[in-house]
């Protein structure tokens, strides 16, 4: 039985939130059936965390044992009950990330499954543009994206305040595996919570732009958001799984948690 993996320590050095508003009815047909859409004026939120990781190393390790890498994770906003109360964070269908081990250890020794990916970044004070190809070749991200003042007008959010609110709440988060009725979970805690508006000038995934998963209409971009230089860390929280698949064990990690209703 593996032992639970370290609490996590670290920098984010940059993180660019980019957020579509969907259909609250395609989304369901993604997720596992113990988490519900979080809905915002009627629509579910998903979107791609583009996060650049420096000094990445068990907490009280020394800086110069840490790493860093470049990731991408697919997420959706979610509730779940779990004794008697209800609860957010978001579901992560796919990560992706630059550092072999992080892929090699993701799933095996610390949670969540990490596919081997290449990213392309070119930053200035103000213009972000990344690229990100898997080696699989399942998955493909491109932003370009310039510093803003304020949220588009089209954002389903009505204040930067009320979208910097509404994502803080979304900390924890629960990974596939590679078991289908079990996800793994991480809560991120950081030093401090802020965000500002990014205008996208164009965005591409081959996740949310595949037609059979999202049909037109059904999808539609809302906001980006940047972070930078913030200090964090990364909490291993239980897994949770399928109540009707008990049998099979969500083991890794050692742990099962209660089942859902």
């Amino acid at each position: 039985m593996m032992t639970i993996a370290p609490t996590m320590h670290g920098l984010i050095d940059r993180r660019i939130l980019v957020n579509f508003r969907v259909q609250p009815d395609v989304i369901r047909k993604i997720l596992p059936s113990y988490f519900r859409p979080k809905l915002v004026k009627g629509w579910a939120m998903a979107g791609i965390c583009l996060i650049r990781l420096k000094s990445i190393r068990p907490r009280h390790f020394p800086t110069l044992c840490g790493m860093t890498s470049e990731n991408a994770a697919h997420r959706i906003a979610v509730e779940w009950d779990e004794n008697g109360f209800t609860r957010e964070g978001v579901f992560i269908p796919r990560r992706d990330t630059s550092s072999a081990l992080q892929a090699f250890a993701g799933g095996r020794f610390f949670p969540g499954v990490h596919h081997v990916a290449t990213f392309e970044v070119a930053e200035e004070d103000d213009e972000f543009r990344l690229e990100m190809r898997s080696d699989d070749s399942a998955t493909f991200v491109q932003v370009d994206a310039h510093r803003a003042s304020k949220l588009p007008a089209t954002s389903i959010f009505a204040s930067l305040d009320e979208a910097s609110e509404f994502f803080a709440r979304g900390s924890v988060g629960y990974s596939a595996t590679r078991n289908p009725n079990c996800c793994d979970g991480l809560e991120l805690f950081t030093s401090r919570w802020e965000v500002e508006p990014l205008d996208m000038q164009s965005v591409r995934s081959s996740f949310f732009d595949d037609l059979n998963q999202f049909p037109k209409g059904s999808i539609h971009f809302d906001c980006a958001l940047l972070m930078q230089n913030i200090e964090h860390e990364w909490h291993v929280l239980p897994s949770i799984e399928h109540k009707n698949h008990l049998k099979g064990g969500c083991n890794e990690y050692g742990r099962l948690t209660a089942p859902y209703p």
